[in-house]
């Protein structure tokens, strides 16, 4: 059972949950950007939360399925159709065999998540099927989707038991993904925020900062006000993880995304909460980008609120599925 890509759109990888725990070796952790969208996607397929789906960017894929399959959509809107008909994102939709599947540019937001029943079968590598493009790690070397590509998929419990009905009804977006790029994101202290002057400590949190181009899964690249310290920092690299905020001698911030390097001798001004990296993957070129101040308690408070609500919706999906 496979997928043949037609065309890969702008940036289309494998993406699961990534594979934690091997920094010591400098090996980052990829995976999804927007870690809830996959897990809900997955949801929607009947798979466990982690299995392996398409991180589309921007511009989606075109696929063809060679055999009868269900998918879901969710993260940045964009336009499905299948065999040439508009179907619905953020719900169970069946593919029959043979079926072009057709994912246009997102209206809003930056990626989206395609989801699988059964899930994409590539072979792992150090545990994830996860594609790290920056160190060209991964199943395809890394690399991402092109033209020709098979992806084979495992077969779902809805298709072997040959189940085509799709179910009417939907999973609201709203709460997962915010179009409202005006919102800040929360960002806690980190070891050097009090080596800014006064005033670039008060820009920092007064001031909105753009998204350049130049972003992409190890960061995203901001301009804005300059932010300078009082004195220089020399320091030597210390370990990194996703939403730090670094600060470079061009004095604009760098936020990290999933494929950032495991060490870095940056000043780091800023730890963006947990909750907060899904908004911060759907952030695109030219948006506004702003912060807000958060204690790490705020931080931990929002986290398990959120996963509280993506556990229950979870549970929920799962019961609809099998009624």
């Amino acid at each position: 059972m496979t997928v043949e890509v037609i065309k890969p759109g702008l940036l289309t990888t494998l993406q699961d949950a990534g594979r934690p725990g091997l920094a010591h070796l400098g090996i980052g952790r990829a995976g999804a950007f927007d870690a809830p969208a996959l897990r809900i996607a997955n949801a929607l397929c009947g798979n466990p939360r982690d299995t392996c789906a398409l991180e589309i960017t921007l511009l989606g894929p075109t696929l063809r399925f060679h055999r009868d399959a269900w998918i879901a959509i969710t993260g940045a809107p964009l336009p499905l159709r299948i065999a040439g008909a508009d179907r619905p994102t953020w719900s169970p939709v069946f593919v029959a065999t043979g079926a072009t599947v057709e994912l246009g540019a997102m209206r809003s937001g930056y990626r989206s998540y395609l989801a699988v029943g059964g899930g994409f079968a590539v072979g792992p590598v150090l545990g994830s099927r996860s594609q790290d493009i920056n160190a060209a790690l991964g199943p395809m070397d890394g690399r991402p989707l092109r033209a020709g590509d098979l992806l084979p998929f495992a077969e779902s419990r809805n298709a072997a038991h040959g189940v085509t009905a799709a179910p009417k009804w939907q999973i609201d977006p709203r709460p997962w993904f915010a179009p409202d790029v005006d919102a800040p994101l929360r960002l806690l202290s980190a070891s050097h925020v009090d080596a800014l002057t006064t005033l670039s400590h008060k820009l920092l949190f007064s001031d909105a900062f753009k998204v350049l181009p130049e972003s992409n899964r190890v960061g995203i690249r901001l301009a804005g006000p300059v932010l300078e310290s009082t004195t220089p920092i020399e320091m030597v690299s210390e370990g990194c993880i996703p939403g730090l905020l670094q600060l470079p001698p061009s004095g604009q911030p760098v936020a990290f995304g999933p494929e950032c390097p495991v060490s870095g001798g940056y000043p780091r001004i800023g730890q963006i909460a947990a909750v907060d990296v899904p908004r911060l993957a759907q952030r695109r070129p030219g948006d506004a980008l702003r912060f807000t101040p958060c204690t790490f308690d705020d931080a931990l408070r929002a986290l398990r609120k959120r996963e509280r609500a993506l556990t229950r919706l979870e549970t929920g999906i799962t019961a609809r599925l099998s009624a």
